[in-house]
């Protein structure tokens, strides 16, 4: 991962943990956490879909913004289900050095 990219994940992770329990009238972020993790959830399905399908349209920019809107909707996620990204990150390390095939095998044992 880029170190750019790290700090503007580093930075939107604090400013979505500063949210919560803002005001929903004046915080779009603290709105959606005050709708619960299905509301979140739904968004960020939505945002996933429009990046698949912004890909499907082999159009680089906007795969480029579906992709901040699905990164930035999975993180308020992560945050309204209250996990963290090293939570994300020690599953991530769990499976390296695993093959997807073998991993995914492991899963429904």
């Amino acid at each position: 991962m880029s170190e750019r990219f790290a700090e503007v994940i580093a930075r939107l992770e604090a400013t979505i943990a500063s949210r919560k329990g803002a005001d929903p009238q004046s915080s779009y972020t603290a709105k959606l956490l005050g709708q619960g993790p299905e509301r979140t959830a739904k968004k960020f399905g939505e945002e996933a879909l429009e990046t698949a399908m912004a890909a499907v349209k082999n159009d680089p920019e906007e795969v480029a913004a579906e992709s901040a809107d699905l990164i930035y909707h999975w993180l308020v996620l992560l945050s309204s289900v209250n996990v963290s990204l090293d939570e994300v990150a020690a599953k991530l390390e769990a499976r390296e050095g695993t093959s997807g095939i073998a991993e995914k095998a492991s899963r429904k044992s």
